[in-house]
């Protein structure tokens, strides 16, 4: 029988974690601060510059900018565009979201570069009911699913969660070919998150197994496309989007999430889960 590490999964030591939880608070505190930031008349580009000071002047590295070519240091997707949304000239108008995608590498004693990564979709001032509402049962569903991880649990408890609190909120389209992902030295590692299936399948939780999960749910249909630009993804009918993402990781006493500021305790402890941050 094949092992975690056989299927190319990264199990991390504590002090990997730790440094992962370093990178994590970078991408909380960057997301904050952005979050501040939003509002009408300023430009996506404007927001990636505020990321990358703030991310470098914290002793860490940008993940994205570069990434197979990718020229921003946040992903910043507007309205109908789902993920991956290249930062630039666009401004924000009242009305609008934004999901703002962003991810720091912070080395290691030894030198070796650990990731964070988390998402947020934000609102430009006051927006339709039904978009605060998608926003809220995309966050929620994200928190279900970091909810549903246990140690010795399987990878798609957390996808059935997702899928069962999003199905219950109402009509929505789930994304199936964008999922969340293992994560540590590289950004993108084994085993694939999805935001729908069955519960008990895929690879074993473990200790030091490193999960970023990210759903991405519109108005309306699931199917999306790439843009010219071959990072930007759109739904193909046009709904709104919305993406929240974190990184977390599993410890004895529960799930210890990376990138959250408080390490995920209010809200795991609102599902009246145990929280594993120390």
């Amino acid at each position: 029988m094949m092992g975690l590490r056989d299927r190319g999964v990264e199990i991390k030591s504590p002090e990997q974690i730790a440094a992962m939880r370093r990178a994590g608070l970078v991408v909380g505190e960057t997301l904050e601060l952005l979050r501040g930031h939003v509002r009408a008349g300023v430009s996506t580009r404007e927001l990636d510059a505020v990321a990358e000071d703030n991310i470098r002047s914290s002793g860490a590295t940008p993940s994205f900018l570069g990434y197979h070519g990718f020229p921003g240091s946040i992903c910043a997707s507007v309205n109908d565009e789902v993920v991956h949304g290249i930062p630039g000239d666009r401004v924000l108008a009242e009305g609008d979201v934004v999901s703002i995608d962003c991810g720091a590498i912070m080395p290691d004693d030894s030198g070796q570069g650990w990731h964070g990564d988390a998402a947020i979709t934000v609102a430009v001032g006051a927006v339709r009911d039904e978009v605060t509402e998608l926003m809220r049962v995309t966050e929620e569903a994200m928190w279900r699913g970091i909810a549903a991880a246990r140690l010795g649990g399987r990878v798609t408890d957390i996808s059935a969660a997702v899928e069962r609190h999003v199905r219950s909120q109402g009509s929505y389209g789930i994304l199936e070919d964008y999922t969340g992902h293992g994560i540590g030295s590289a950004m993108h590692q084994p085993p694939d998150v999805p935001n729908y299936g069955r519960a008990g399948r895929g690879p074993k939780l473990v200790r030091g197994l490193a999960l970023a999960v990210e759903p991405m749910v519109t108005l309306g249909g699931k199917d999306v496309s790439t843009l010219d630009d071959d990072w930007t993804v759109v739904a193909d009918d046009g709904s709104w989007a919305a993406h929240f993402e974190h990184t977390f990781t599993l410890t004895e006493d529960g799930a210890w999430v990376l990138t959250a500021l408080d390490g995920g305790e209010a809200a795991l402890t609102a599902l009246g889960v145990p929280f594993g941050g120390r």
